[in-house]
């Protein structure tokens, strides 16, 4: 689907259709929410390239499966627009995956936020608009809420994990306004450009998994069947659906707008953690939750009623 021109408001593609992508991005946030606790499982800190290379490998594989036919037609611009946000997405992960490591909870949480206020930005300058106050001011709440959930994990002084988990959040913010705005892939099939991303970041671990941590052979034959099983989980509903999801949304709700459901993930990672992982929120938890509730419910709302 082609951009919007550049005179058009930045939130013009949230209504009403955009509407429909909240569900869809919302049930995203909440798997890579629930990803914390099946990546811990599985996951350690020399192996942290092996196991996000089987990962992507598998839902790569699976998702080839399904969409040979389309892929098969995707023509050789969408092939390499398909690789460039396939090199962002690896970047991502990679920096927000070691960053996590050399930082509190805390600061991690919080700083990956800021991509729910970020995008709005970023998506401003490009548009040669600006955003409305209420869609910032809803975007802040969210980062103050994701502040207060997070604040069991304590203050660090800033860190190399920071200095990531910053670049992480940028990387973030370009892979959606970038997976928006590209017109080479604007004509192509969601799974097959989907698959094109997979298979990028599976050739980038590929390429450094020899030169860190453990090698993915040996970590496949160390795990578990259970193990497995959340490998799977990671694999199927927390790489393939979310990021097939991701690129739908993106493509027609904007990324202002699916930046803020996204942005939500912290909330569904405590409240997950809670039910499951026995985690306990306390009083500035739960006001951080509600914050956030209440912060992307008024920038969703915001978005939704900007005129020219």
């Amino acid at each position: 689907m082609a951009s919007a021109p550049a005179s058009a408001p930045s939130f013009a593609s949230s209504t009403p259709r955009g509407r429909l992508t909240d569900a869809p991005v919302l049930a995203v946030a909440i798997a890579w929410g629930s990803s914390y606790l099946a990546t811990k499982s599985i996951t350690g800190p020399s192996t942290v390239i092996a196991t996000l290379l089987l990962r992507f490998l598998i839902a790569a594989v699976v998702l080839g499966l399904l969409r040979l036919r389309a892929i098969r037609r995707l023509t050789a611009a969408e092939v390499r627009g398909g690789i460039l946000i396939g090199l962002i997405l690896t970047s991502v992960f990679v920096l927000e995956t070691y960053g996590v490591v050399h930082t509190s909870a805390t600061n991690a949480g919080l700083i990956i936020s800021l991509t729910m206020v970020l995008t709005p930005l970023a998506e401003a300058v490009l548009r040669r608009t600006r955003p409305t106050g209420s869609f910032l001011m809803g975007a802040a709440g969210s980062v103050l809420g994701v502040l207060l959930l997070t604040q069991g994990g304590g203050f660090t002084a800033p860190s190399l994990g920071d200095l990531l988990m910053l670049l992480a959040a940028l990387a973030r913010t370009a892979n959606v306004l970038t997976t928006h705005r590209l017109a080479s892939i604007k004509g192509a099939d969601d799974g097959a450009l989907t698959f094109v991303q997979l298979s990028t970041a599976v050739l980038c671990f590929a390429v450094l998994s020899p030169f860190v941590g453990t090698p993915p052979l040996r970590v496949a034959a160390a795990l578990g069947a259970g193990q497995w099983l959340d490998l799977l989980y990671l694999a199927l509903l927390c790489t393939l659906f979310a990021f097939f999801v991701q690129l739908w949304a993106v493509r027609r709700a904007g990324p202002s707008r699916v930046s803020l459901l996204l942005g939500t993930e912290p909330l569904w990672a405590a409240v997950i953690g809670g039910a499951l992982g026995g985690d306990q929120l306390g009083a500035l938890g739960y006001a951080g939750a509600a914050l956030i509730l209440l912060g992307t419910a008024w920038g969703r709302r915001a978005a939704e009623t900007r005129v020219a």
